[in-house]
C-alpha cells in the first residue's frame, strides 16, 4: 500500500482527540468512587454495542483472524487503558497523561526491531520536540513522581508494545475485523476481571460510561487508519496531540486557562506535527517497481 501520510496524521488527530475525552470522563467516573476495572468494562461493553450494530448493517466476513497475536494485542491493550484509568483517577489528568505519552517513543523504539523501521534524523528531531512540548506543557515537578505515576508509567509500555501488535495486524487483517476480535477478547477479558468489584451505576454513570465506550472505539477506528495509512514511526507523534486537547477540555469544563509555558509546549507540539507532515510531503518516493518479463 502506497503511504497516504496527510490521511495518517489526520486520523491519529482524530483519535487523540477522543482518547482524551475518553479519559476526561474516566476520571470525573473515578473520582466519583467507580473502580478502574468497572470503567474498563464500561469502555468494552458499549464499544462491543457499537461495534455490534455497525457489523448488522455492513456484514463484514471474519477470515482467519490471527488469535494468538489478538489476544496479545487485547492483554496489551487492556492492560493499557486499565492503567490510565487507575492514573487518572488518582493524579491530576495533565500529569497521568504526559507520562503515558512516552508511549508514541516507546512504540516508535520498539518498531525499529520488531517491524524493521527506520526512522531518519527528521522524525528523532520531531518527536523529541514534541516530547518537549509536553515536558514544557505539563511541567511535572517531584509531586508526580508517586505510586500512581508508575502505574501511569507501566501503562504507556503496554500501549507502546500494543501499537506493535497494531501494526502486525494491520498487515494481514481489515480494520473492522480487527475491531470486532478486539473488542469481543477484550470485552470477555474485561467484564470478567470487573466481575469482583462490580457495583450497579446510576443512570448518570451509565451514560458517562457508554461516552468512554463510545470515544474509545472512535479512537480506536482513527488508530487503525492513521497506522494502514503511514508507518507508525510517522504517525505516532501526533497522538501526542491528546494534549493538546486535554488543555482545551480543562479551559472549557473547570475554566483552567492555559498560561504561557502551556502555550509554548503546544505550539512546539503542534509545531513538530506540522514540521512532520511538510518534510514527509517533500521526501522523494521510492520508484514503483518494474515488471521484467519471464
Amino acid at each position: 500500500m502506497t503511504p497516504n501520510r496527510p490521511r495518517a496524521a489526520l486520523m491519529m488527530l482524530l483519535a487523540a482527540f477522543c482518547m482524551g475525552t475518553a479519559s476526561l470522563v474516566a476520571k470525573v467516573l473515578g473520582a466519583g468512587g467507580m473502580h478502574a476495572f468497572q470503567i474498563s468494562a464500561g469502555r468494552f461493553i458499549f464499544a462491543l454495542m457499537a461495534i455490534g450494530i455497525a457489523a448488522a448493517i455492513l456484514r463484514p466476513r471474519i477470515h482467519r483472524p490471527n488469535l494468538p497475536l489478538h489476544a496479545l494485542r487485547v492483554g496489551f491493550g487492556w492492560a493499557g487503558v486499565t492503567g490510565l484509568f487507575f492514573a487518572v483517577a488518582l493524579m491530576p489528568l495533565a500529569d497521568a497523561t504526559a507520562i503515558t505519552f512516552l508511549n508514541p517513543m516507546i512504540a516508535m523504539l520498539l518498531a525499529i526491531p520488531l517491524l524493521g523501521e527506520r526512522p531518519g534524523p527528521w522524525r528523532w528531531a520531531a518527536v523529541a520536540v514534541a516530547f518537549l512540548g509536553a515536558l514544557i506543557l505539563i511541567r511535572p515537578g517531584a509531586g508526580a513522581m508517586q505510586p500512581a505515576a508508575l502505574i501511569a508509567l507501566a501503562a504507556a509500555c503496554f500501549m507502546g508494545a500494543e501499537v506493535i501488535a497494531i501494526k502486525r495486524l494491520t498487515r494481514a487483517e481489515p480494520p473492522f475485523q480487527i475491531l470486532i476480535v478486539n473488542n469481543l477478547i477484550g470485552g470477555a477479558l474485561a467484564l470478567t476481571v470487573a466481575s469482583t468489584v462490580w457495583r450497579m451505576p446510576s443512570a448518570t454513570e451509565w451514560g458517562l460510561m457508554a461516552l468512554v465506550g463510545l470515544s474509545v472505539v472512535s479512537a480506536q477506528v482513527c488508530f487503525l487508519q492513521a497506522m494502514r495509512a503511514a508507518e507508525a514511526s510517522f504517525a505516532m507523534p501526533f497522538f501526542y496531540a491528546t494534549l493538546i486537547f486535554a488543555a482545551l477540555w480543562d479551559a472549557a469544563l473547570f475554566g483552567v486557562i492555559p498560561g504561557g509555558w502551556s502555550l509554548a509546549g503546544a505550539g512546539l507540539i503542534v509545531g513538530a506535527a506540522l514540521l512532520l507532515t511538510w518534510r514527509e510531503g517533500r521526501a522523494p518516493r521510492p520508484p514503483a517497481p518494474q515488471l521484467r518479463p519471464r
